[in-house]
């Protein structure tokens, strides 16, 4: 796992987590506990011509290909796609995440190459 978590130091709330090779192993429960999620960041440049699909769970650990995501966000191979939520997303139990190559609910195949993940959340 090529994750990291760091507070901010612009304030005591914001933490970001960096995910270096997002696949398709959830990444469970980041913020242990309940979170309002306000930026994320999809980089799929390493994936020419594969599309990716960035699935996150207001749970704690949601089984990747079973538990349905709260929120998909595909990324067009090549490209970088970055969301930024204004009024923050809440996420009331728990903020998981995973990376795959199939939309909806299922899904368990992850990127060829690396996807690098950014999530602003507090």
């Amino acid at each position: 796992m090529a994750t990291t978590k760091q507070a901010m130091s612009l304030t005591s709330s914001l933490k970001v987590v960096r995910d270096t090779d997002a696949d398709a192993t959830s990444e469970a429960d980041l913020n242990v506990g309940a979170a309002t999620l306000y930026l994320v960041s999809i980089d799929n440049s390493a994936n020419a011509s594969q599309k990716v699909y960035f699935k996150l769970w207001d749970a704690t650990a949601p089984t990747v290909g079973t538990t349905a995501p709260n929120m998909i966000i595909p990324a067009p191979g090549g490209a970088t796609v970055t969301l930024a939520i204004l009024e923050g997303l809440s996420f009331a139990t728990g903020l998981s995440a995973a990376c795959v190559t199939a939309g909806g609910t299922g899904g368990i195949t992850g990127p060829t190459s690396d996807v690098i993940t950014v999530l602003v959340f507090a």
